[in-house]
């Protein structure tokens, strides 16, 4: 129901042989279909003239009809098929989904309230930051009430789902440092790595695209710590450099899917270390279940809390916490 030219897509990928096979090409880990339509639309984006591109909305502004899409589709697939591969093999789905910031901004009120710390914010899986600029959008909630920073450039709206609403904060809590670390940093300024996350993005999901190319701009105004490296094995590092001035934030979201079972069960027993010494919390989903969840340690007593289920694209999500 997001996007009906990939669920035909899918449809029929399944269902062929040399399609399938194209797509095993794809890194151990990765979300395979996410990282084939992302290569696909890559090239498209790059210029690449076949007939498929008039079945793109973000190309052209009055796409064909979606049921003759899939014989074009293997067409273009079998005749950029080496420059797909090289792209299955190298490339990450390092989606910068910027309206998830709509249920960060809500935590993030939550954990100021408890702590009344400025936050530092480490975000694993960063790709190119975007999601630890959320202080620097504002937000609305199905109301005329605005929150964040009136003046941004970046309005983010979704529908929250909840039968009693979390205090929300008009101004956004203070932030101390934004530590964003990643196999691959994504950088913005670079056309290539810019193309690339733009195609992660669904052809028909204009809103979103908006959204990505507007918040791309405030990177350059925000200083951000960015380290290519694994979060898990840096995460204990990182966080005896954090001043004890601030509380600890660390989060992930659409991440933890594509970290190995071992790496999870490690990561829980990291923050679980550093919540021995230290005030932390540990915002994440997609570790054991697709639920929102804020664990935390406070004066090493830990709390367990299910925020809630969110939309993979930020569009609603729940609150069930007190």
């Amino acid at each position: 129901g997001s996007s009906e030219l990939y669920e035909h897509l899918s449809l029929k990928i399944a269902e062929d042989e040399e399609m399938l096979k194209l797509s095993s090409y794809a890194q151990k880990g990765q979300p395979v279909p996410n990282l084939l339509f992302g290569a696909i639309h890559y090239l498209l984006l790059q210029g690449k003239e076949h007939v498929l591109k008039d079945y793109y909305p973000s190309i052209v502004t009055s796409p064909k009809e979606i049921e003759s899409s899939f014989i074009p589709f293997k067409d273009f697939c079998q005749v950029y098929r080496d420059e797909i591969i090289c792209i299955l093999e190298s490339k990450l789905v390092q989606t910068n989904e910027v309206r998830r910031c709509a249920y960060l901004y809500p935590t993030f009120c939550y954990i100021y309230e408890k702590v009344k710390k400025p936050l530092a914010l480490i975000e694993i899986g960063t790709s190119a930051g975007l999601q630890l600029l959320w202080d620097k959008y504002s937000y609305s909630y199905g109301t005329k009430e605005i929150f964040g920073d009136l003046n941004s450039d970046v309005h983010i709206t979704s529908e929250m789902r909840a039968d009693r609403p979390p205090i929300l904060f008009h101004s956004a809590p203070p932030v101390s440092e934004r530590i964003g670390i990643d196999l691959h940093i994504n950088d913005l300024t670079d056309k290539e790595d810019y193309l690339w996350l733009m195609a992660l993005i669904w052809p028909n999901h204009n809103e979103r695209r908006k959204l990505f190319e507007k918040s791309s701009h405030f990177i350059k105004a925000t200083p951000i710590k960015f380290i290519e490296g694994d979060g898990v094995a840096l995460i204990s590092k990182l966080s005896n450099q954090i001043p004890r001035d601030s509380v600890l934030c660390i989060f992930h979201t659409h991440v933890a899917n594509q970290i190995p079972l071992e790496n999870k069960k490690k990561l829980l027993e990291e923050i679980k270390a550093i919540g021995s010494d230290r005030d932390v919390f540990h915002l994440y989903n997609n570790m054991n279940d697709g639920d929102l969840h804020l664990d935390y340690f406070i004066k090493g007593k830990e709390n367990l809390k299910t925020i809630g289920k969110t939309d993979g694209h930020g569009r609603w999500f729940e609150w069930k916490m007190e």
